[in-house]
Formats: C-alpha cells, structure tokens, sequence
C-alpha cells in the first residue's frame, strides 16, 4: 500500500510541476502579445518616420525542423528582445518628437521675424507633416526686396512633377 501512496504523490508533484510551467508559459505568452502591441502602436503612431528594422533575429525554427512549441528559455529570451526593441523605439520616438517640437519653434520664429532668418528652409517633414512641401524665407520682390529688408516667409507648393523629374535626368 506504501507504493501505492508514494506513486500518486509522484503524480501530484509532476502535475503540480506541469501547471506551473503551463502558467509561466501563458504569462510569458501574455507578456510577449503586450510587447508586440505596444511595438505596432509605437510604429503605426509614427509611421513614416519611425521604422522596425530587419535587426531583430528570428528564433531559428529549422534547429527542431519544423514548427514547434517554444521552451520557456525561448519565450523568455524572445519577451527579453521585444522589451529592448520597444524601448529603442520609444526613444527613437521621443527624439524625433524633439525634433518636430524645435522645427515648429523655428518656423513660429521664422513667421516673426523673416528677415532675422533669411535664405532659411525648413522642410514640412521636419514639421512631422506629410508632403514634400518647404519653407523658406525670401526676399519678397527679388533684389529689390533683398536691399530694401523686406522678407517673406513661403511654402513651396509641394513634390515636384514626375516630368520634370525624368527630363533632369536626361
């Protein structure tokens, strides 16, 4: 009768083993679907300019041949590489938010004072706007303008046109 005592208790702690690693496999599951939200929030929030380069390495599935279940050390080490990918992400994010910030200064300073900033351009990309747009400050009637001090803050009209394009090429 001891055997038989000692048999199911075996079973117990292998099942009590198996829910446990059952339950740190789903958190680490859970942790890794929160990172990669977070990562997709962070890049479609500043798409164009921030990007989600090809340096992340894949874990390699041919090792096992195939599809299979990952270890724990394998979730562990993948949870471990979104966390530093999504940092790298927020702080790339947050330097290009600095960025738009002084550009929108400077074009706030630029609209003030023309003639402080002459010949200056400021592209509407640096604004964090699409397009292809600049501004510029220029004299507002030629040289004329340029000796008598009177500038002017303009926007481009935009991208230039695919045929002007092609025929500086040529």
């Amino acid at each position: 009768m001891v055997g038989t005592e000692q048999l199911s208790s075996d079973l117990r702690i292998g099942s009590d083993r198996k829910t446990g690693e059952d339950a740190a496999r789903a958190s680490l599951r859970a942790q890794v679907a929160h990172l990669e939200r977070q990562l997709s929030q962070i890049v479609v929030a500043g798409y164009p300019y921030i990007h989600i380069h090809a340096d992340a390495q894949p874990l390699d599935a041919t090792v096992a041949g195939g599809p299979r279940l990952l270890t724990l050390g394998e979730l562990e080490r993948q949870r471990d590489a979104l966390v530093e990918r999504v940092r790298r992400l927020r702080r790339q994010s947050a330097i290009r938010a600095e960025r738009e910030r002084h550009a929108r200064a400077l074009l706030d300073e630029m609209r003030l004072e023309p003639g402080r900033y002459r010949f200056t351009r400021l592209p509407v990309a640096d604004l964090g706007e699409g397009g292809c747009g600049v501004w510029e400050v220029r004299p507002r009637l030629g040289l004329i303008g340029m000796l008598a001090g009177w500038w002017q803050l303009t926007l481009s009209s935009g991208c230039p046109l695919p045929r002007a394009r092609a025929a500086a090429r040529a």
